[in-house]
Formats: C-alpha cells, structure tokens, sequence
C-alpha cells in the first residue's frame, strides 16, 4: 500500500519510524530514518527499521565477508524498490524478504510517490564490512 502522508505513514509502521539517519546520511539521496531494534554491543544480529521519505534511495553498496555475511530485508509498511547491479529492479511492498549474499552490489528505498520501511538484519560474518559506492542516479531512479 502506498502511502503519501508522513501521519499515515507512521500509523502502519509496527516498529515505528525511529530518529533520523544522520549517521548514513551521506550515503542516501533524500531524507531516511532509523530505530534499532537489536543492541549490538548485546547481540550479534544488528536489527534495524529503516524508513524511507517518498524518493529516498541508498546508494549503491556491497557487504562484503570472507564467510557468511550478507544482508536480508523484510518489508513492513508503504513501496519501495530493491535492484542489484546489471538485473532489472525489483518492487517492494510489505511481507516482501530479500536475501542479499555478501559481494552483491544492490541498493533499496523508496518508490517516488510513497514512504517505505523494511527491517535490515545484518548476517554475522568473518570479515563483515560495508562498502558504500555512488549515488543511484537520478535519471535511473526516475526511470522506475
């Protein structure tokens, strides 16, 4: 279900939209929010609600790992778009999972015309890092 309003949005988010993300705010074109979920320095499985303002994209990124590792994303409230690199992008609506093996370069976020959430589950892997690598363009995103 798309949703336009912010108010709308946040009543169908079960996990909340959470504070916003400045920490990876380099890493997004538009405006997303995070709310963990999980304690890291409690547990191994770092869980977060990622929200996405209508527009909003990560960019480009790989995890990489020399075992294991990866990332899964459950779907939870609004439309959004998960592409990998070279295959046609994928849409997005909640009770959607993608399982992302680690070396895959992908992105995730919004649809133009509606808020969006999933919950990122890191895969514990050996060697477990990010490699955050250019903006999804504009003429590609708007393209969808």
């Amino acid at each position: 279900m798309k949703y336009l309003d912010g108010e709308e949005f946040q009543k169908a988010d079960a996990f909340g939209v959470g504070e916003p993300n400045d920490a990876y705010a380099a890493y997004f074109v538009g405006n997303s929010y995070l709310k963990l979920l999980t304690d890291p320095s409690k547990v191994s499985l770092a869980v977060a609600n990622v929200s996405f303002e209508p527009g909003c994209r990560n960019n480009w990124h790989v995890h990489h790992a020399s075992e294991g590792g990866g990332q899964i994303l459950i779907c939870t409230a609004g439309e959004g778009w998960y592409q990998e690199w070279g295959k046609e992008p994928v849409e997005l609506t909640a009770g959607s999972v993608v399982s992302i093996p680690p070396e895959v370069k992908h992105w995730h976020g919004a649809k133009r015309d509606s808020w969006f959430s999933h919950l990122s589950i890191g895969v514990p892997g050996k060697d477990a890092s990010n490699e955050w690598l250019e903006p999804v363009s504009d003429e590609d995103y708007l393209a969808l």
